[in-house]
């Protein structure tokens, strides 16, 4: 498989999942800052312009974390990134949803890419303001919803790769996590493929 990522990105969360399942693949980095993703090379296999993106061993393409996500762990169920019961694969996608669209799309998109939500760069402490006030409601919504342990009953599954992205935003940030968040993202850290991951894409453990 060939994957399509930037480090520190959501594509990290990916990243790790790719990692857990043990199945080698070839990384190939997309610069953002230097437009990588709008070249015609890019925009021909992904039109959309966004990480990441997978191109699996039949070379059809996958993008969008979620169905990215979803697949790997449908792919190969040894990895045991899905719980068995299927009511708890609901609420894993229910919080994989959550975390891609609003803590991410919604929230630190307004703080990383704050331009891009108004043509006036007088509005941009109100954006930066918003987003800000997005991602603190939406890791409340994740502290509730978070146990002791993981998202969604006692193994990890691909909803904690996806909450582990955005908290590793947060603890880059002056944004601070809840405690079941916090306790969370320090769990997250213990985990091989996380160290192996944030070492690869150049972050200290």
């Amino acid at each position: 498989m060939k994957f399509y990522m930037t480090p520190g990105s959501c594509s990290t969360g990916i990243h790790i999942l790719l990692e857990e399942i043990g199945k080698p693949f070839e990384v190939y980095l997309v610069n953002l800052l230097a437009g990588d993703q709008r070249k015609p090379e890019f925009l021909a296999m992904n039109p959309k312009g966004t990480i990441p993106v997978l191109v699996r061993d039949d070379g059809s393409v996958l993008s969008e974390f979620q169905a990215i996500a979803y697949w790997l762990a449908r792919a190969f169920p040894k990895a045991r990134l899905l719980p068995e019961d299927e009511e708890q694969v609901v609420r894993v996608i229910e919080h994989m949803g959550y975390v891609t669209a609003t803590l991410h799309g919604q929230g630190f998109a307004r703080i990383f890419t704050t331009d891009t939500f108004t043509p006036n760069p007088e509005d941009y402490p109100a954006v930066l303001a918003k987003g800000r006030e997005l991602v603190e409601q939406g890791f409340q919504v994740m502290e509730d919803r978070l146990g002791d342990g993981w998202l969604v009953g006692e193994r990890f599954s691909i909803a904690d790769a996806a909450l582990f992205y955005v908290e590793f935003w947060a603890s880059r940030s002056d944004i601070k996590l809840p405690p079941r968040c916090q306790a969370h993202f320090e769990r997250m850290l213990q985990r091989p493929a996380v160290r192996q991951v944030l070492a690869e894409e150049g972050y200290r453990v």
